[in-house]
Parts: C-alpha cells; sequence; structure tokens
C-alpha cells in the first residue's frame, strides 16, 4: 500500500497527518475550520483516500498553509518513484450550477494555474482567499502540474465544493496503477 506520515511542528502550527493513496475514502479531520474540514474530508471521500489530520495553529492563515504542506509532501512520499501510475488525470465535475475543469499530471514540475475566483470573502468560516492558498501549497510540496477551471456557474460554495471534488477525482485517475508498471515517461523518472 501507497502510505505516508507527515508531523509537520512550527512556530505556528502543528500538524500530524496520516494518508493511505489505496484506502476507501474514510477520514478523521479536524483543523478547528469547519468548511476547509469539509473541503478536505470531501477530497479524500471522492478521491478514495484515507486519512487522519489534526492540525491545531495560531490563525487560519498558517493552518491551511501547513495543511496544504503537509497533506503535499505526504502525497508526494506515497507516491513513491510512482512506477506503474498513469500519471495524468481530469475531471470535469458540476455542482448544482457550478461545473468545474481539473486536470493534473503527477510530472515531478510544480505548476498551478487556477483559475477559480470567488465573489465573497469568507465562505461560511474559511477565508475564500485561503482556499487558492491551500490547492498552490498542496501542488507545490506534492510536486504536480495543476489547472482548473470554472465553466459554469457562480455559487461561491458550489465552486469551492466542486473544485474539491474535482481535484479528488483528477487525483484519483492520475494515481490509479497501470498493468505493465513502468515509470510513466520517456525520462525514465518522474
Amino acid at each position: 500500500m501507497r502510505k505516508a506520515e507527515v508531523n509537520r511542528k512550527t512556530n505556528e502550527t502543528e500538524i500530524t497527518l496520516s494518508l493511505n493513496l489505496d484506502g476507501s475514502g474514510r477520514y478523521n479531520i479536524d483543523t478547528g475550520i469547519k468548511f476547509f474540514d469539509h473541503m478536505l474530508e470531501s477530497l479524500t471521500r471522492h478521491g478514495l483516500f484515507d486519512i487522519t489530520l489534526k492540525a491545531v495553529g495560531d490563525n487560519e492563515h498558517h493552518i491551511v498553509e501547513d495543511v496544504g504542506i503537509a497533506f503535499g509532501e505526504a502525497f508526494n512520499k506515497a507516491l513513491g518513484d510512482k512506477r506503474g501510475i498513469r500519471r495524468f488525470g481530469f475531471s470535469i465535475t458540476p455542482m448544482d450550477d457550478v461545473l468545474i475543469l481539473t486536470a493534473v499530471d503527477l510530472s515531478g514540475r510544480i505548476y498551478c494555474v487556477n483559475g477559480v475566483r470567488f465573489r465573497k470573502k469568507m465562505i461560511e468560516d474559511l477565508s475564500s482567499e485561503m482556499i487558492l492558498h491551500f490547492i498552490e501549497s498542496f501542488v507545490a510540496e506534492s510536486r504536480m502540474n495543476f489547472h482548473a477551471k470554472v465553466l459554469d456557474g457562480a455559487n461561491d460554495h458550489h465552486k469551492a465544493e466542486a473544485l474539491f471534488k474535482s481535484l479528488a477525482l483528477s487525483l484519483r485517475a492520475a494515481c490509479f496503477v497501470r498493468e505493465g508498471g513502468g515509470i510513466p515517461s520517456t525520462k525514465g523518472i518522474l
């Protein structure tokens, strides 16, 4: 099984995280930010990842950023040498009025193009800018290429939820282990 554990302790946060990429969508998540917990639960449920996460910190920004860093680090560790993975994944995901496209390449090259923008400053108890910051932190630490675009819709809650669900489905597809098992690159490494 592809698993990883990360313990991150700084002067601002303390995070413990365990991740199983070959799970069934089970989670135990507590960041102290309810809407953020809900988004992470959606990501793990729809990605079929198992995650245990406990995060405490001095403010929302530091918690969300450091969870992104820890989750990305765990994701990259759990992938190992990436032997046999599909590497690429994409999803077009509806959530009521919203339709979101996400695509990932687990290439080891970091690039983040997130075209999802929010009208409101807050979505429930989470600053909307922190959703984008989590994605950037996660993408950087997991060393992937990520693109997201809103194809339709306006409701900010639905945009956020569709973004996390679509990311989950894209990651699930990219993590899928193919028959034949080599490194999915002409370079021979990812």
